[in-house]
């Protein structure tokens, strides 16, 4: 087997870190990495001690929220801003990171990572939220597609 790129070795990373996730809609993973160099990792699901969608049941089903929507009803944190909020727990300095995340950040997630300094965002699956590619281009933020191998 080759050895992987460093974009393939941290965006399978962040496919592992999504299967943590406790979103019954959409799984995701977020690592971020600074000098080929893991800082923190976050992936969707209800703030620590809070009980999960998949025991619950998905508030935004239930409310017919479509994707890209309404991103305030959802008991869940997102996997970018999971990431964000453990690098700052535990002490961990992010500015000038990048981000490999399996999907394109929403914009609430945008406005985070541009604020937290990170100039670099690798995703895999596009996300229907346009104004969030807007605000990323606009902040001078890369924007990156690394899609899924063929066959995959």
């Amino acid at each position: 087997m080759p050895r992987p790129s460093w974009d393939e070795y941290f965006m399978a990373i962040a496919e592992q870190v999504a299967g943590r996730s406790t979103c019954i809609r959409r799984a995701c993973g977020a690592v971020l990495v600074k000098d080929k160099r893991i800082l923190a990792t976050g992936y969707n699901g209800a703030p620590r001690g809070i009980a999960h969608c998949d025991q619950v049941g998905c508030l935004r089903e239930q409310l017919g929220v479509p994707s890209g929507e309404k991103h305030e009803l959802c008991r869940a944190i997102h996997a970018e801003q999971n990431a964000v909020v453990q690098a700052a727990k535990y002490g961990t300095q992010i500015d000038g990171s990048m981000v490999y995340t399996t999907h394109q950040p929403c914009v609430l997630c945008a406005k985070i990572l541009i604020n937290a300094g990170v100039t670099e965002i690798v995703f895999r699956d596009a996300y229907p939220d346009q104004l969030s590619q807007d605000l990323i281009a606009e902040a001078g933020v890369e924007l990156r597609h690394f899609p899924r191998p063929e066959g995959e």
